[in-house]
C-alpha cells in the first residue's frame, strides 16, 4: 500500500502529542525539593512552582544532569552522594568579615546572629552570594562576624525530588 505524507492539520496534531523532554538549555516549570540529612533546604511543592533555564547556574550541574532526558509530567526522586551535588566543604570559604565592611555594604545598625544568612553583592554588582553567620565577634574583642560561604549542602548527601510541569 503506498504511503502519503500527512496533511498540515494532521502533522500539527501529531507534533502536539509528542512529549517534551528536558534538554540542555531547556526552560522548565517545576516543583522541586532539595534536602540534606537535616531536612529540606528548599521545597516548592507547597507553593508556586519554580521556573528556570538549564545551564544558567540556577541549579548545580549534578542536579541538572539528573533532569536531562526526563519527560514533561515526570515525578522523580534522586539520591545524590555526599559532595557531588554542591561540592566539598572548603575551609577557606569560612571567613571573618570586619564590621566596618559590613556597615559599608549594608545597614550599619544591623544585628547579626548565629544562623542568619546574609546576602552579599558580587564584585561586579550584578549578582549576589550568601554567607551564614557562624560567630559574632572575635575572642580578641575585634568587631567582626565569621561567615561560612560554603553551600549549606556542601559535602552532604542530597535528596532531589522533582515534578516537571512544563518543558520548553
Amino acid at each position: 500500500m503506498p504511503t502519503r505524507p500527512l496533511s498540515g492539520a494532521a502533522q500539527r496534531v501529531f507534533m502536539s502529542t509528542t512529549i517534551a523532554t528536558v534538554q540542555p538549555g531547556s526552560f522548565l516549570t517545576l516543583h522541586y525539593r532539595l534536602a540534606g540529612p537535616g531536612g529540606d533546604i528548599i521545597n516548592t511543592f507547597e507553593g508556586k512552582p519554580a521556573t528556570l533555564s538549564l545551564g544558567t547556574g540556577e541549579l548545580s550541574p549534578a542536579v541538572e544532569q539528573r533532569l536531562l532526558g526526563l519527560e514533561e509530567g515526570t515525578r522523580a526522586s534522586f539520591e545524590i552522594p555526599a559532595g557531588e551535588a554542591f561540592g566539598e566543604r572548603k575551609p577557606d570559604m569560612v571567613q571573618w568579615v570586619a564590621r566596618k565592611l559590613l556597615n559599608q555594604l549594608g545597614d550599619p545598625d544591623e544585628t547579626y546572629r548565629v544562623g542568619d544568612v546574609v546576602q552579599f553583592p558580587t564584585p561586579d554588582g550584578l549578582g549576589q552570594y550568601a554567607g551564614a553567620v557562624q560567630q559574632v565577634g572575635k575572642a580578641d574583642g575585634s568587631d567582626a562576624v565569621l561567615f561560612d560561604f560554603n553551600h549549606p549542602l556542601a559535602d552532604q548527601p542530597v535528596t532531589f525530588e522533582v515534578l516537571l510541569i512544563g518543558v520548553l
